[in-house]
């Protein structure tokens, strides 16, 4: 006989169904108060006349899930986690409109209400979020903005909040890394999905999209003598250069923590293929997919970014999902993951922590119906709940289960 008590949904609704409704309830009762009460015909008595909380999905004035708005950032540690724009695509060598990304993500996210029967969490009620806006990027001057950008994350991260980072284009991977690795007493391992491996040191004569994992590790002894032993100097650096440029990489993210999911397909990928292979990060292709499966995938990235490290750090590129179903990006790749693979990798991988987390490359301009900003708001709250559901986010009482 079949015994329904068994299933995952039987499990987690009798959770659900056990959790209150503290935070909803307040949100009605605020609506009421600033919206005032709704008509006398509206029998249900919860809505307001002027839309103030959450519903509908199509009205209001959009944050990220509806949060708070912390136009204070000085306050942004009162929250355990912070979505933050980055509104920046001057990074881009095909395709622009990446800087309209966090626009589109604030406006899908209102499609959802933060309960989730995949993970038996509802956001609202466990999780301290606000929304600190985006920050102040600098069109046209990509490492004014590379400033900027380390310096904002750098504040949310020490503030004790957990930056959830929405780009922009994947420039912003090394600035984002660069706001939080400095602030971790030992290595961070960082895992990227991605369908190139954007790990060359220029392109374009600057630090593009293509570049970000170059830049994380260069800096690192085993960098060095990777550099050593192919036989050049490592001041060969174009940073030497550039002089602009106002650092030379970070030295606690080695690039045997560098775990990339996904590489491959026609475009970009073959100057950083030296790097990585010079430097022994690790490469893991549509091809591995296939061969160990989506879970062992996972747990192989997870076993790499964390040896002998203190944090790992989640990097994930829209353009890892298969065009088919997102193609609102800048550099369109075949052959990607389909949705529920990525899921997946991302729930193995958030479960164990993170340090921080991005979402880049949403393109609104190319996208079909919203589309990819749905995906990437769903690799956002799938990796939030994640942690939530494993007590490394959050306020969940876990002896409740």
């Amino acid at each position: 006989m079949t015994d329904p008590a068994e299933f995952d949904g039987t499990r987690k609704t009798a959770h659900l169904g056990r959790m209150p409704r503290k935070r909803a309830e307040a949100e009605i009762a605020h609506g009421l108060e600033m919206g005032l009460e709704a008509a006398p015909s509206i029998n249900d008595r919860s809505i307001s006349l002027f839309a103030r909380g959450s519903q509908p999905a199509f009205a209001g004035i959009n944050t990220f899930l509806r949060a708070p708005y912390c136009e204070d950032i000085r306050k942004v540690g009162g929250y355990e986690a912070a979505f933050v724009g980055v509104p920046f695509d001057t990074g881009t060598t095909y395709r622009p409109g990446t800087r309209f990304g966090p626009q589109a993500l604030r406006r899908i996210s209102a499609l959802y209400d933060g309960y989730s029967l995949d993970y038996g969490v509802d956001l609202l009620e466990e999780l301290d979020l606000c929304d600190a806006g985006d920050v102040f990027v600098i069109p046209g001057n990509i490492e004014k903005t590379f400033d900027q950008v380390s310096a904002a994350i750098g504040h949310i991260y020490t503030s004790g909040t957990f930056p959830i980072i929405c780009g922009g284009d994947h420039s912003l991977g090394y600035p984002n890394v660069r706001g939080i690795a400095p602030h971790i007493d030992g290595n961070v391992g960082i895992i990227h999905f991605d369908r190139h491996i954007d790990m060359q040191a220029m392109d374009m004569d600057e630090r593009m999209h293509t570049t970000p994992w170059y830049w994380t590790g260069a800096d690192h002894p085993d960098a060095h003598a990777a550099a050593h032993a192919a036989g050049r100097p490592h001041t060969h650096s174009p940073h030497h250069d550039h002089s602009h440029m106002h650092d030379v990489g970070l030295a606690n993210c080695p690039p045997k923590n560098l775990v990339q999911i996904g590489i491959g397909g026609w475009y970009g990928s073959r100057p950083g293929t030296a790097v990585a292979h010079e430097r022994g990060s690790s490469v893991l292709t549509m091809a591995d997919v296939e061969r160990y499966g989506t879970a062992k995938i996972a747990e192989m990235a997870l076993d790499l970014a964390w040896k002998d490290a203190k944090a790992v750090y989640l990097s994930f590129d829209i353009d890892s999902i298969d065009p088919a179903f997102a193609p609102g990006t800048g550099t369109p790749e075949p052959g990607g993951f389909m949705p529920r693979e990525a899921f997946e990798m991302i729930r193995i991988i958030a479960g164990e922590g993170l340090c921080g987390m991005e979402v880049v490359e949403v393109s609104p301009p190319y996208d079909v119906n919203d589309n990819t900003a749905q995906l990437a708001c769903r690799v956002i709250l799938d990796v939030t709940s994640a942690m939530v559901a494993a007590g490394k986010l959050g306020h969940r009482d876990m002896t409740a289960f």
